[in-house]
């Protein structure tokens, strides 16, 4: 016998395949007579039909990667799936690369290495995406002989002919003093 209609008002009634549905094989005439969604709802209670337990995929291995994932771990370059750009947005690259050389430019200009004729036209050609990096602007600014300190420190009195930067240190003492 089929039971087509039963089937199919009890996997409404559960919410999920008509394969999923068990019937009692003793109780085949009680389930001929369901036709309604309250027969087989009193069916349901009864016993007499049942949904089939899933056998899906085991979540286990999933879960202890992601709970792996959450202390920073497995995100390295084997790992990583799509374009670069898909973990970092070119416009998020874009704004840190461009944050960095600003603050990178306005302290320069905080310890009197060049006056404001030079870092404006230098952040004109940030903002125009002239730099790729921090680096990149450093040393155009070396090439084209763009960066005199004003008042050069003993140590840089030093060492001006071959470094025309201070270091990070001094950089950091500056901006406090100012």
């Amino acid at each position: 016998m089929q039971f087509t209609v039963q089937r199919r008002l009890a996997a409404s009634v559960f919410g999920c395949s008509p394969d999923k549905i068990w019937f009692d094989a003793s109780q085949l005439e009680k389930i001929k007579e369901a036709i309604t969604r309250a027969d087989i709802r009193s069916l349901i209670n009864n016993g007499t039909i049942r949904r089939k337990v899933d056998h899906s995929n085991s979540r286990g291995r999933a879960r202890a990667r992601h709970a792996q994932k959450r202390k920073g771990r497995q995100r390295g370059v084997g790992s990583r799936k799509g374009k670069k750009t898909a973990r970092l947005g070119r416009k998020d690259a874009w704004i840190d690369r461009v944050r960095l050389q600003r603050e990178f430019l306005q302290s320069l200009r905080a310890g009197g290495y060049f006056d404001n004729k030079i870092f404006r036209d230098m952040y004109q050609k940030i903002k125009g995406g002239f730099f790729r990096s921090r680096r990149h602007l450093k040393l155009y600014l070396e090439e084209n002989k763009l960066v005199t300190p004003t008042s050069p420190t003993p140590t840089q009195k030093r060492t001006q002919e071959s470094k025309t930067f201070p270091s990070k240190k001094e950089m950091s003492k500056e901006t406090k003093t100012n």
